[in-house]
Formats: C-alpha cells, sequence, structure tokens
C-alpha cells in the first residue's frame, strides 16, 4: 500500500492513484480516449471524458488528423452509458495472503466519525490501518459480517466485490478512489491541491507565455514534488491536479492546474511525448480537444494533455478554468488554453513527462 502522506506545509504529497473503475486507456497511436459525453447528477449537466472498450471500432488517424470514433455504450459504466477505464496494469487476481500481523489497538477508528484510508488503492494481501477502516465501512454498509483483522482476505475480496456490483462499480474486488468514495472512506482530494493567486494581466512565464488564471512560474510557482526526476522535463503530479513544466537547468519554466482522471488509467512513471495534434475529435463526434500531446501509449490506446474540450454543437466549452484542479477528465489531462498554446510548444516529441 502506498500512503497519500504526511500534510506538508505546501501540501505536496506522493501521488494518489485511483479506482480500477474500467478504463481501456483508447486508441491507436495517434488516436487519444478522450471522447466527452454529457451526463446528468441530478443539477447542470456535467461531462467526462470517456474511454474506449476493448469492443470499440476505432477510426485509425494520422497524428495530425482528427478522427471520430464509434463505439458501443458500455454496460458496466455504472448506469451511465460511459465507457468506463480499466487499467491493464492491476491484476484482479487475488495472490496471497500477507502474513504480517496487525495490532488492532493501532487503528484510530471511531463508529461515530468513521475513518478514511490513506493508501492509493486496497487489495487482496494488503494489510494495516487502512484495511481495518475498510473492513468497518464494509460492516456499516451491510457486505461484510467477519472480525475486523486488518488483513484483506477473501471474505474482504468477496465483500468489496458485492458492494461494486450493487452499486454498479466496475467489479474487480480492489477498492480505489471511486469504491472508496462510495463507502465514505476517501479522503478530501482538494487537500491536496495547492491553488495560486491568479497573476497580474499581461504575466508570463519563463519563457515569455502568457499565463493562464491557474498557472504560475518560477519563484511563484509551488515546489516541485520528491523523486520528480531530472532535467528538461514535464512532472504531472495526480493527487495534486498539477503540472510543471520544468528547464534543462531545474527552473519552474511554469506551472498550471489540470482536470486529470477520475480512474487509474494514469500510469505513474517515466513516460515521453510521442504524437501530438492540433485538434482531436471526440469518439462519439460530440467534442474537440486542442493542442493534444500524448504521453501514454499502449496496445489499444493513447492518454494526453489537451486543451478544455469544445462541443461541435456550439462551440462551448465542457468546464471552466475554476474548475481546473478537480479530477473530472476519464483519461487525459484538460488544461486551460493559454496552458495547452504553451505546452504544445513546449513539448516536443521525445519530451520526458515523470507522473507521479
Amino acid at each position: 500500500m502506498t500512503p497519500f502522506g504526511a500534510r506538508a506545509a505546501t501540501r505536496i504529497h506522493p501521488a494518489m492513484r485511483v479506482d480500477r473503475t474500467p478504463l481501456v486507456i483508447a486508441a491507436v497511436s495517434a488516436t487519444a480516449i478522450c471522447g466527452l459525453i454529457a451526463v446528468t447528477s441530478g443539477g447542470p449537466e456535467s461531462t467526462v471524458d470517456a474511454a474506449v472498450p476493448d469492443s470499440a471500432a476505432i477510426a485509425l488517424a494520422t497524428p495530425t488528423s482528427v478522427a471520430a470514433v464509434t463505439l458501443p455504450a458500455d454496460p458496466s459504466s455504472a448506469g451511465t452509458g460511459v465507457p468506463m477505464p480499466i487499467d491493464p496494469s492491476v491484476t484482479t487476481v487475488p495472490g496471497t495472503v500477507a502474513t504480517s500481523e496487525v495490532d488492532l489497538d493501532e487503528t484510530d477508528y471511531d463508529p461515530e466519525k468513521g475513518c478514511v484510508i490513506e493508501a492509493e488503492r486496497l487489495g487482496y494481501g494488503d494489510s494495516g490501518n487502512d484495511v481495518m477502516c475498510l473492513q468497518h465501512a464494509l460492516t456499516e454498509n451491510g457486505y461484510y459480517n467477519g472480525p475486523v483483522t486488518g488483513q484483506f482476505d477473501q471474505a474482504t475480496f468477496a465483500a468489496a466485490e458485492a458492494m461494486q456490483t450493487d452499486r454498479d462499480l466496475f467489479v474487480d474486488g480492489i477498492v480505489g478512489r471511486e469504491s472508496a468514495i462510495s463507502l465514505g472512506i476517501w479522503p478530501d482530494e482538494q487537500m491536496f491541491v495547492v491553488r495560486t493567486p491568479k497573476p497580474a494581466g499581461g504575466a508570463v512565464d519563463l519563457m515569455g507565455y502568457p499565463l493562464s488564471s491557474v498557472a504560475s512560474a518560477g519563484a511563484d510557482a509551488p515546489p516541485l514534488p520528491a523523486n520528480s526526476g531530472s532535467g528538461r522535463r514535464l512532472v504531472y503530479y495526480r493527487a495534486g491536479q498539477r503540472v510543471w513544466a520544468v528547464g534543462s537547468d531545474g527552473e519552474i519554466i511554469r506551472s498550471w492546474l489540470v482536470s486529470g482522471s477520475k480512474y487509474s488509467n494514469e500510469l505513474p512513471g517515466t513516460h515521453e511525448v510521442y504524437s501530438k495534434s492540433e485538434v482531436s475529435t471526440a469518439w462519439n463526434g460530440k467534442a474537440y480537444l486542442p493542442k493534444m500531446v500524448r504521453w501514454l501509449k499502449t496496445d489499444i490506446g493513447a492518454i494526453g494533455f489537451h486543451g478544455i474540450p469544445t462541443k461541435v454543437a456550439d462551440g462551448s466549452a465542457y468546464q471552466t478554468e475554476d474548475e481546473l484542479g478537480q479530477r473530472l477528465s476519464g483519461g487525459c489531462q484538460r488544461q486551460a488554453n493559454r496552458d495547452a498554446a504553451f505546452l504544445w510548444d513546449f513539448a516536443d516529441i521525445g519530451t520526458k513527462v515523470v507522473v507521479i
């Protein structure tokens, strides 16, 4: 288990991996998985970038073309008709039970106040206070009637699967962001997000590009997180929904907030930019994704940075700059258009991308 980490003054913490709620990271080489679908959630229309499932018929495109993708709705998508993402790097098959013992007196669980987990994800074989918190939550929600041992055993796995099945979540027995939110044990994500003051009119970064309302540069930018690599690179800190463009001398050229994925398709590690498109079209043909910069490729798809999506029908935006810093995408990282324009010029093919 990887904890979110202690609360530092700058609120920069190790990154959160989100739930394994299904994302097939999509589209062959030049095609991004960032389709848009409008869903209703008891209020104004909201949107999510939609991933492409295995069964999708994908129209291939060159890196500079606009491609539309047609695919069927996924019945496993929480009843919204939105295809959900799958992280192919995480197995759903239970492994060997951990043998370490847990001191039950170490838990800080309060039946009146509840608890939140610190791990990014919990799965079969994990142990500790986070598992105890999970077992308490599963018990209170009627899915688990075994002892609270702090061991993620087969009974806990089965209870997690039952909860996911009952609540129309992706069923894998792994408890990450979406499952933990459903159980009320996920921490407040905004505690990891650092918002800098809006820059003055005409403010520019260290390369002379105008700053967006959520951007900063140099000494005004939040410090880089630990273990974020070296040299000229992009650093994407998922928990804080923030990106840094770093020069070869280590100076922060620019930093800004994004709206990244709600799921676990943003794989941590060191990647590189491999493809760019002036504009891409969402898989359902209803949205344009400007200034697409792709950095993650799998056998069936791609993920990248792009500007705020706009509706093909009327040109209106799917979200505002003020909403950046929240996880709203199904795969890609949405940016303010000024930040997308900067990144387009900064990130040549081969530029290193460190995801944490």
